[in-house]
Order: C-alpha cells, then sequence, then structure tokens
C-alpha cells in the first residue's frame, strides 16, 4: 500500500504533464491528439520503434543512478554530463589504440576505463567539497563546461583526433572486437541495456544490502545522525561521488561501443541533465529509474516520429519532460507547505491557551 501510495504523485504528474502539454499544443495550432498517437507510434508502435525507445532509455538509466547515488549520501551531482564525456574519451582510447585482447576482455577493460574516467572526474568535486567546502552544485556545473571543452580539444587536435583524410572532426572508431552486439536482430539494440539493469541491481545491493551503502543514506537522511553513531561523513561522500561518477562514465562508454563507435562532440543529447529528472521522478529507488528511464527513453525517441507525422517541434518533448519534472518535485513543496501549516496551526493553538 506504501508502494502504490509513493507512486501517485509521478504518475499524476505524467497525466498532468500530458494533458497541459497538449493544452498548449492546441493552442499553438498543432492537432494534439495526432502528436501523441505518432509519438506513441515512434516509441513502442514497431519492434524497431520498441529498440529505439530502450537505445535511449540505456545511457539515461546509469545517469539516474549516477544523480541517485550521490544524492542518497546528499551530495547533488549536477555533473553527470561531464563524468559521462570523460569517461567516453578513456573508454575511446582504450577501445581504439588497444589491439589483440580477446572481445570479452577487451569490453570488460574499455568498461572499466569508462568507469574509472568518470569517477575521477566526480571524486575531483567531493574532495574540493571535503577540503575546501566548495558547493558541488557550483563545481559539477563547471566541470561540466570544462569536459566538454576537453572533448572539442580531443576531436579536433593530434593525438586523439581521427586522422582519417577528410574525416569529420571526432577520436578514432573504436576496434571491431569492443562493439557490443546486437541483442535484436534487425534493430539497432544492442547489449548496453542489459549492462544498465545490472548496474540498477548493483546500485540495489549495494545501497539497500551492504553496511557502507547503509552509512551512506543514513548520513544523507540525517548527516547529525551520522556523525554521532561513528560514521565517517568525509569518505562516504568522497566514495559516493566516485561511484556517482562511475555509473554517468559507464553511460557514456557504453553509448560509444553499442551505438556511434566514435566519439564526437554532442554524441550526449543532454544524457547527464536528463539523468536528473529521470532520477527525481523515480524517486531515485531502482524500480522508479528504470520505469521513469523508459518513460523519458519513449519520449526522445518517439519526438522524431512525432516530428514527422505531426509537423510538431522534437523540442516540444523537452517541454513536457520539464513539466513532469516539475510537477513530480512540487510534492516536496507540498510536503513542506502541510508542515508548515501545521506547525503554525500548532503555535496559534499553543499561543491562543497561553493567551487565555
Amino acid at each position: 500500500m506504501k508502494k502504490l501510495k509513493e507512486l501517485t504523485f509521478p504518475l499524476a504528474s505524467i497525466v498532468v504533464a500530458l494533458v497541459l502539454g497538449a493544452v498548449i499544443l492546441s493552442a499553438m495550432g498543432y492537432d494534439a491528439g495526432k502528436a501523441y498517437s505518432s509519438l506513441l507510434k515512434g516509441a513502442f508502435g514497431s519492434k524497431n520503434s520498441i529498440a529505439e525507445t530502450l537505445i535511449q532509455t540505456t545511457p539515461l538509466i546509469f545517469t539516474a543512478l549516477s544523480y541517485a547515488i550521490a544524492l542518497r549520501c546528499g551530495m547533488v551531482n549536477l555533473g553527470a554530463e561531464g563524468q559521462l564525456y570523460i569517461g567516453a574519451i578513456l573508454g575511446s582510447l582504450a577501445g581504439s589504440h588497444i589491439h589483440g585482447l580477446p572481445p570479452v576482455i577487451h569490453i570488460l577493460f574499455v568498461l572499466l576505463c569508462g568507469f574509472i574516467g568518470g569517477a575521477l572526474w566526480g571524486l575531483i568535486v567531493a574532495v574540493l567539497k571535503m577540503k575546501f567546502g566548495a558547493s558541488e552544485l557550483i563545481t559539477t556545473i563547471m566541470l561540466n563546461y570544462i569536459a566538454l571543452e576537453f572533448v572539442s580539444f580531443c576531436v579536433t587536435n593530434p593525438p586523439f583526433r581521427d586522422a582519417t583524410p577528410g574525416a569529420a572532426p571526432r577520436m578514432p572508431s573504436v576496434v571491431d572486437a569492443v562493439k557490443l552486439p546486437i541483442i535484436l536482430p534487425q534493430t539497432r539494440l544492442h547489449l548496453g541495456i542489459i549492462f544498465a539493469l545490472i548496474a540498477v541491481l548493483i546500485y540495489y545491493v549495494f545501497m539497500w544490502k551492504t553496511t557502507r551503502g547503509y552509512e551512506m543514506r543514513v548520513i544523507g537522511m540525517n548527516p547529525n545522525a551520522g556523525r554521532y553513531s561513528g560514521m565517517n561523513i568525509p569518505v562516504n561522500s568522497i566514495l559516493s561521488m566516485f561511484l556517482a561518477g562511475g555509473f554517468a562514465g559507464l553511460g557514456g562508454i557504453i553509448n560509444i561501443i553499442g551505438l556511434q563507435y566514435f566519439l564526437t562532440e554532442g554524441f550526449s543529447n543532454n544524457f547527464g541533465f536528463s539523468g536528473v529528472a529521470v532520477a527525481l521522478l523515480g524517486g531515485c529507488s531502482p524500480v522508479g529509474i528504470i520505469v521513469s528511464g523508459i518513460l523519458f527513453g519513449a519520449l526522445n525517441a518517439g519526438g522524431v516520429k512525432m516530428q514527422l507525422l505531426a509537423k510538431v517541434p522534437s523540442a516540444s518533448i523537452y517541454m513536457i519532460q520539464g513539466m513532469i519534472i516539475i510537477f513530480a518535485v512540487s510534492r516536496e513543496l507540498f510536503i513542506w507547505f502541510g508542515r508548515k501549516l501545521q506547525k503554525e496551526k500548532a503555535h496559534g493553538v499553543t499561543g491562543g491557551e497561553n493567551h487565555g
């Protein structure tokens, strides 16, 4: 019953956002019914559509996990976009410059490099906060820009850029041995979605079945309680950002070796920032992240079909996504407002009694 109650606000947020989105589209002169039917067709209307939805879902799950594991420990990670890119850079180097390894070993090594790249980028944030008190809200955003500029440098300058004559600015393609196999014939759906589900399982086991995960959750809910219990807040905070960055880095390199095969500027499609929305809508729970990840993946995949068939700009998808998040996080505002009213009511009753 409790879990069902927790689903009420996210589901209501989705419904209200879709209704309001239909009103806005109609006011702009578009056929909202045709737009939504096209969106649904593009997301789930065929085997290929479902595959594209899951392809979009894969990196979103990783970046949502990145935000969730940091938030569970009281850290706000807005740097998944940068961590994703750094992981993609390091993993791409391992995937394109190393030859002769057995495919399975090579894939695992590339994934490890992607994880380490993102983890080290997240570690910078935690160290700055623990040593100097720097706000992670600021440092994560700043490091995003640094990561994007570093990507720009890598794809346009030797020794990182692809030296193929006439090639567009990009890093070299990864070798065939590390390209993830297709798991649904005649589509682009690759093994990455399985890795994403395994990552969710690891997140669940670590956060809810281990002592370290328990400490992180306690610190995230009440740092003072954790401190008085003897928990090491700096160590846990640093570990949370290390793991958060690693998850984002995995999302980046899996998107490379499973879909694009080489790194270019802008390959992310804002997966890092969308992951924050996915985590918030899913309540940072394992199942919630999977469900909301599929929802946002469907919106991204179906937006292309909506633009083609209904002539509705695909950018309107971001409007709908934004409204879903606004309504979803408004739950906290209602809770805060309700508590405030209760305190004022209690204070008024007490004051009235004292006055009498």
